[in-house]
């Protein structure tokens, strides 16, 4: 199978609609996929629905999506950093469906896993139990979450090799291998592609039955808040 596309352009022909569900890897500006997020900005596709831990910044990341309209509904566990985020938001323009960190991770693993869902005690009496299916399991109380089954995930990777076998640089692994799991159809972006064969098997981190489509390229990887300390006065 031809995994390799020349661009994000070409790794997203043929998959993008209007409506679609797509599962983003990342966290912040750490470990996005910004080249592919880029792609769909530039496809003009509409009404779409994110899961992803957040939505980048105003000027980056699924920030761009934001900015174009161009997604309708949120599922994220935090939606700070971005002003055009909460103006939508509190505008009633954007759905927004709340998640805590934990539970969006293992709803992305749970769908990559084939699970329709699972019971967790996290959010037991509060909004986000709300609504759901409640069972107690030795005498405490869950709530039913249900596995995410997206159309298209979206994920960044340091290193792959040509059949997709990929290695995420530390903390940019983050929600990038649940997210690659739970697609249809999951293309990822790398910094560098190498020979079938070449990366050591115990140092993968997704095995590459997992992904269909493959890009390198070039990576901005913004700092979402720079923190320096004071210069201090001869």
């Amino acid at each position: 199978m031809k995994k390799i596309y020349g661009s994000a352009a070409e790794a997203l022909d043929g998959l993008l609609q209007d409506g679609m569900l797509i599962a983003a890897g990342g966290f912040g500006l750490c470990g996005i996929p910004e080249l592919l997020i880029d792609g769909i900005v530039e496809s003009g596709v509409k009404d779409l629905t994110v899961a992803s831990n957040n939505a980048g910044v105003d000027d980056f990341g699924l920030g761009k999506l934001l900015a174009t309209r161009q997604i309708r509904k949120m599922m994220s566990s935090y939606v700070g950093e971005n002003a055009e985020f909460m103006r939508q938001y509190l505008a009633g323009e954007l759905e927004l469906e709340f998640n805590p960190q934990g539970t969006l991770a293992e709803r992305m693993r749970a769908g990559g896993a084939g699970i329709p869902g699972f019971y967790t005690k996290t959010g037991v009496g509060t909004v986000i139990a709300e609504g759901k299916d409640h069972k107690e399991f030795n005498g405490e109380t869950y709530i039913l979450e249900e596995g995410i089954f997206a159309d298209i995930s979206i994920v960044k990777a340091w290193k792959a090799d040509e059949t997709g076998n990929a290695i995420f640089r530390k903390t940019a692994r983050n929600f990038n291998v649940p997210a690659a799991t739970c697609g249809k159809v999951c293309i990822m972006e790398v910094e560098e592609i190498v020979p079938a064969g070449s990366l050591d098997p115990d140092h993968i981190h997704l095995p590459g039955i997992f992904v269909h489509r493959l890009i390198k390229g070039q990576h901005e990887k913004r700092i979402e808040q720079r923190t320096v300390r004071q210069r201090e006065e001869a």
